[in-house]
């Protein structure tokens, strides 16, 4: 794999660089705003401020679950 593709961090990705990726492979848009009010209401970050793509992840299941009650 080559150029820009092969760089992509799962685990630090800029919040830009994930709602491009989310968009691409998720079927619908995310957009940085999305990202941006997930991270407002305590969504996990990086100490630099990117995004782990896992934690992210478990943190919206621990979210769905708690809307669920």
């Amino acid at each position: 794999m080559a150029g820009a593709e092969a760089k992509l961090n799962p685990t630090a990705l800029p919040v830009a660089e994930a709602a491009r990726l989310l968009s691409a492979v998720g079927g619908q848009a995310v957009t940085v705003e999305m990202l941006q009010a997930d991270l407002a209401a305590g969504a996990p970050t990086n100490a630099d401020g990117t995004l782990n793509l896992v934690h992210y992840a478990a943190w919206l299941v621990r979210e769905m679950a708690s809307g669920a009650d």
